[in-house]
């Protein structure tokens, strides 16, 4: 959310901060609070730490790690402290294709629209009232280069910690592999869910907060994915070819972040904004390229995977469920080719939004809409399908402490404060769940792809778009494509330069600067192991 070439000396309301105190409703079924969530949290050893926030760990820990989860994942046991706790840093070593009929691809979709009265954006915004088209989480499966390869993203706000470890173990079930070859992110709309079962705990013992993520919901997703994957595998194709394009998406990015006089946030710019100044002022730091890689049987497209960095919200908090312009022109893509499996990752775009370009009316969401369909269409008529002679998964891990400022027992005595709004009670609840994650030791896995001189990075929760310009920088002749809203624990991650600087952003981010080294220093370690174009 930085613009640092945009100062001005006025002030603005954050429009996330609206809320929507909705009574909260039980699940069918639903037990007493002390059990209805019940974890496993066994003892363990921590990871040790080769240095602050980064995992070094053995192959025969990683084996023990794959064998655990395993079981878990048989026994219905949550998948908490033992998900990752002894994952492996090094780069997984994947084999090259023997030929390009090794590889094979097998592309999958499930509904995961939130019934009616289910809370949306973490329970601080109207629940669903009304489904004004439906959520999907799409992804396919690549198999035939070691053990098998699941890219999905899913329609949500939001999965965080647990909830996003345990998608990632549901998947790598069906598809028979293991969770450190899967990997899940979301498209952050705001009329969609935001889950994180820690929170759900937190607030549930509440007894008068609304919910985070109802479970039986939840847990019918999971199912959803098991089957769609399971129904796949059935039916994969050939995989021979690789393509990518870019194209500029014009007047939809603009940065959040306005910089006063004295170096700090002076405005919020926001998704949207009536405030002329919003408007008259220029973009700042953005990424105006929406990149998109495709994947081929031949000459037939199979899977089109495209990336834009900026925040999917056209207008929210109305209780209707939508995909939002950046989803609704993926579906326009489906439509205009409906036998290849389009897919839409919201790139770096943690401090980017529409805000300059975008008034929060319902007039502008089809506008944009067709803004991100030309982009998809223009980056589409530029793929030029080549053969793939090399294809490698990397993955490393990080674990960034939490910042100082949160103490953990202070944040629970104001959840607990029966007269303060919802949104400042819900909220922090995300802010306790990292803290115990951290004291957990359950690392972020960031991960990569590389296909030929394509790199698609995979990347945790609300990146600044600088980490996004860092990593194409950092490997001039790659074709470097970014995902982030992946696991979404941290919330925001800033710049190191952005702390100081303030703004909503960095007061809802959960992790220390230090973040920064760690995150910046793991997108290089994942570039590096590419093989040479």
């Amino acid at each position: 959310m930085i613009d640092s070439a945009s100062r001005i000396g006025i002030t603005d309301v954050d429009r996330d901060s609206f809320e929507f105190v909705a009574p909260r409703r039980p699940l069918a079924g639903e037990p007493s609070h002390e059990s209805s969530l019940a974890v496993e949290n066994p003892e363990m050893e921590p990871a040790s730490l080769t240095s602050p926030g980064e995992i070094q760990m053995t192959q025969s820990d990683r084996r023990q790690f794959l064998v655990s989860t395993a079981a878990a994942l048989a026994a219905g046991i949550s998948l908490d402290q033992r998900a990752t706790a002894t994952r492996a840093n090094t780069p997984d070593q994947t084999k090259r294709p023997d030929s390009p009929g090794n590889l094979h691809l097998a592309p999958f979709r499930f509904d995961v629209t939130p019934p009616m009265g289910h809370s949306l954006c973490g329970g601080w915004i109207k629940p669903v009232l009304a489904v004004d088209d439906p959520l999907e989480a799409i992804g396919f499966v690549l198999l035939g280069s070691g053990k098998p390869i699941v890219l999905c993203v899913v329609d949500w706000t939001g999965l965080l910690n647990e909830a996003h470890i345990q998608w990632r173990s549901a998947l790598a079930e069906a598809a028979g592999t293991t969770p450190d070859r899967v990997t899940v992110h979301c498209v952050h709309q705001h009329n969609a869910p935001f889950a994180c079962l820690e929170s759900e705990r937190i607030v549930l013992a509440q007894g008068d907060l609304p919910h985070i993520v109802e479970l039986d919901f939840f847990r019918k997703c999971l199912d959803a994915g098991r089957t769609a994957i399971r129904a796949a595998l059935k039916q994969a194709v050939p995989v021979t070819h690789v393509a990518h394009g870019a194209a500029r998406v014009e007047k939809v990015a603009s940065n959040r972040r306005i910089l006063g006089p004295d170096g700090k946030v002076a405005s919020q710019r926001g998704s949207s904004s009536r405030n002329p100044e919003h408007q008259r002022i220029p973009d700042g730091v953005i990424d105006p390229m929406l990149k998109t890689v495709a994947f081929y049987n031949g000459q037939r497209k199979l899977a089109s995977c495209h990336y834009y960095a900026c925040h999917p919200m056209s207008y929210y908090g109305d209780g209707r469920v939508s995909a939002d312009f950046c989803g609704l022109a993926r579906k326009r893509r489906q439509q205009d080719e409906p036998d290849c499996t389009h897919l839409y990752f919201n790139g770096c775009g943690g401090n980017i939004g529409a805000g300059k370009y975008n008034d929060g009316s319902k007039a502008r969401r089809p506008v944009l809409t067709q803004r991100i369909y030309d982009g998809m269409l223009k980056s589409s008529r530029l793929l030029k399908p080549e053969s793939i002679h090399s294809l490698g998964w990397t993955t490393h891990d990080i674990l960034p402490p939490p910042d100082a400022r949160f103490s953990e027992n202070a944040i629970l005595k104001q959840i607990q404060d029966t007269s303060r709004a919802v949104s400042q009670r819900n909220r922090p609840s995300y802010t306790v769940a990292w803290i115990r994650r951290y004291q957990r030791k359950i690392p972020i896995t960031l991960a990569g792809l590389h296909v030929n001189n394509v790199s698609m990075l995979h990347l945790p929760s609300e990146c600044f778009v600088e980490y996004q310009l860092r990593a194409q920088a950092a490997a001039p002749g790659r074709f470097v494509a970014c995902a982030a809203y992946g696991d979404g624990g941290p919330w925001y991650i800033p710049t190191k330069e952005a702390y100081p600087q303030g703004g909503y952003a960095v007061s809802v981010a959960w992790c220390d600067p230090q973040i920064d080294g760690l995150l910046t220093g793991g997108i290089k370690t994942l570039l590096a192991a590419a093989k040479p174009a």
